[in-house]
């Protein structure tokens, strides 16, 4: 019998458990949830307009998911938002990987005119939840609007109801809007602060009370390093995730007294749907302090970036931010809360 199959029936505990789980890990550890060595979350394309994005070499990368390559999470119930693709998705189908029965929660459709990028598709919602479940982990898929605390508060009910627990909140959902402040429209300020911001919020006000009643919880927001820096162009993003950062460490302070851990997981510039067109790239290359040509291909962005990070890469994939997150939902960051974990290939090493 597999060994997945040994451990989700609850024939094992203890050291017979964990020896399950290991050789579930074993057993899979040369192919991901789609059958295939080295496979990603993000197995789609990864071009703009027909230009190829570059990519980090593999000793440059934290590289695909793969079983153990965080922390254990065998028997934890995780509730990721934004989960239909990125980075969500990514900390989704890492949890899964590591034991935990994941829920993935995304609207998985138009947010607001306030966003550069596509609106995640319920078709993506659905291919996390079968990443996830190609793991051996149980999931499912909750279409919900963050901004709606209710539908958020119906969601806790209903997976503390299936699941009987839930032991780690993911607070990754949000949008940004590329538009020099001067510029915006009222939604290009509002939505992306009420998504963003108030929707983190909502989660944590939401999922908590569930962990604070059993005493134990592990909830870990999304902010960027956008939310320690100023960025051209897109304030309002910027100071949606600023204030994540000082919601964090607020609810960290309030829920510690319940075994309840708040961190920040700060991403540097991803390659996802949020950050992959032009105005992106133009940004990126202004950065360093160049002159940004009109309609930047991803290639010339990265070749201006690159060499002003640390570890030479122009961005990172989501498969290289979720082990972190990974670790602080894991036992072993049982004593890590109100902190900021930066994930940048370096770039955070210029800050002060």
């Amino acid at each position: 019998m597999p060994a997945y199959n040994i451990f989700r029936r609850g024939l094992l505990k203890g050291t017979a458990a964990a020896t399950a789980f290991a050789m579930l890990n074993q057993a899979t550890a040369q192919t991901g949830p789609g059958g295939n060595r080295d496979s990603r979350s993000d197995p789609g394309p990864r071009e703009l307009h027909g230009q190829p994005v570059p990519e980090p070499p593999p000793e440059k990368s934290a590289g695909p998911i793969r079983p153990g390559r965080g922390s254990s999470l065998a028997g934890k119930v995780a509730v990721v938002t934004g989960a239909a693709r990125g980075i969500g998705r990514s900390i989704a189908v890492e949890m899964a990987a590591n034991g935990a029965d994941v829920v993935a929660l995304d609207i998985a459709g138009p947010v607001s005119t306030a966003s550069n990028a596509a609106p995640a598709t319920p078709e993506d919602l659905a291919e996390t939840v079968r990443q996830i479940m190609a793991y051996g982990r149980r999931g499912e898929s909750i279409r919900a609007d963050i901004r709606d605390i209710a539908a958020l508060r119906a969601a806790a009910d209903h997976v503390e109801q299936t699941y009987g627990k839930i032991d780690i909140v993911v607070a990754d959902a949000a949008i940004q809007r590329w538009k020099p402040l001067l510029e915006m429209d009222d939604a290009d300020w509002r939505d992306v602060i009420d998504n963003n911001l108030n929707g983190t919020a909502n989660t944590i006000r939401a999922f908590a009370p569930k962990m604070v009643a059993r005493k134990s919880g592990r909830i870990i927001v999304l902010s960027s390093m956008q939310g320690k820096h100023g960025t051209r162009d897109a304030s309002s993003y910027s100071a949606s995730k600023w204030g994540i950062l000082g919601l964090m460490k607020s609810a960290a302070l309030e829920l510690g007294q319940h075994n309840i851990t708040v961190n920040a997981v700060i991403p540097g510039l991803v390659d996802t749907a949020l950050t992959r067109y032009e105005a992106r790239l133009s940004e990126a290359i202004r950065e360093t302090g160049r002159e940004a040509p009109a309609n930047p291909t991803p290639q010339q962005a990265w070749d201006a970036r690159a060499p002003t990070v640390a570890l030479k890469v122009g961005w990172l994939q989501p498969d290289d931010i979720s082990p972190a997150a990974v670790f602080l939902a894991s036992d072993a960051a049982a004593m890590v809360t109100g902190a900021e974990y930066e994930v940048t290939a370096g770039d955070s090493a210029k800050d002060i």
